[in-house]
C-alpha cells in the first residue's frame, strides 16, 4: 500500500485500465493529473496543492488518484486524442467508464482544487 501521509494527495501506479476497474469497485471517480517533467506549474502544483491537508483529504476520499507523465507512459498518448490534452498542467476526473466529468487546464492553487473537486461530485 501506498506510504504517503495524509498531507498529500495519495497517487496510485496504476494504469488507466486498472483505474477504471478500481473505480468501478469503489463507485469513486478517477482524478488524473496530466503532467510532463519539464513542465514548471507542474513542479508548483505537485509541492504545493498536492501536500495541502484539505485537499489530501478530499482527494484521498472521494477519487482513485493518479499521475499521468504525459510524454512517457503509456496511457499518455490515449489521454492526450481521448481528453484533448494539449497543455500542462491538465487535470482530468473522469467516471469508471472514461466520461470526462471536469477538465481544468493549468496550475491551481489549493482553494482551485477544492472547487474542482467539488464541483465534480456534484455532478
Amino acid at each position: 500500500m501506498p506510504s504517503k501521509s495524509i498531507n498529500e494527495i495519495e497517487f496510485r501506479s496504476l494504469t488507466l485500465s486498472e483505474a477504471k476497474v478500481l473505480a468501478e469497485k469503489s463507485g469513486k471517480m478517477i482524478f488524473i493529473d496530466c503532467y510532463t517533467v519539464w513542465c514548471g506549474p507542474c513542479k508548483w502544483m505537485a509541492a504545493i496543492s498536492f501536500q495541502n491537508e484539505e485537499v489530501a483529504a478530499l482527494y484521498n476520499s472521494n477519487f482513485i488518484n493518479m499521475k499521468v507523465e504525459m510524454e512517457k507512459d503509456a496511457d499518455g498518448k490515449e489521454l492526450a486524442m481521448k481528453y484533448e490534452v494539449r497543455a500542462y498542467p491538465t487535470l482530468l476526473i473522469i467516471d469508471s467508464k472514461g466520461n470526462l466529468i471536469r477538465k481544468e487546464i493549468g496550475a491551481k492553487d489549493a482553494n482551485a482544487m477544492i472547487t474542482f473537486a467539488k464541483a465534480a461530485l456534484a455532478k
